[in-house]
């Protein structure tokens, strides 16, 4: 991941979607969302909308991948996410632990941007 310095003028909300353009840090920021322990319920629905904003503004959010934030933060509206905290929570007494990377590959045609996959121990999704 690369290493970013925020500004502490008005920019930083500009400065933070500027550096999730960058794949991998923009799975580090859902990432480390996900590992926070009682993270506030609006934590993760705001993480992915600047993901997804990120990738709006690079032109790289396929159409699919639009539909699939739309349906998600109708679930993360309704539930604040609650189900996927108590997934995290139940791998982690199992003794696994969520992590996101950056998916290897060729990009959909609609996509200019790498996707990113779920890994889960040693089998991805």
């Amino acid at each position: 991941m690369k290493q970013m310095t925020m500004p502490t003028s008005d920019s930083y909300y500009e400065s933070l979607i500027e550096s999730l353009k960058d794949a991998e840090h923009a799975g580090a920021f859902i990432g480390a969302i996900l590992e926070e322990k009682d993270a506030e319920p609006e934590l993760l629905r705001n993480a992915i909308r600047k993901v997804i904003e990120a990738r709006i503004r690079m032109n790289a959010l396929s159409d699919a991948a639009k539909q699939y934030h739309e349906r998600l933060d109708k679930m993360l509206t309704a539930s604040s996410g609650s189900e996927i905290y108590c997934f995290v929570e139940l791998l982690e007494a199992l003794g696994f632990k969520l992590g996101i990377t950056v998916e290897d590959g060729e990009l959909p045609a609609e996509c200019t941007a790498n996707r990113r996959i779920i890994e889960i121990g040693d089998r991805l999704w």
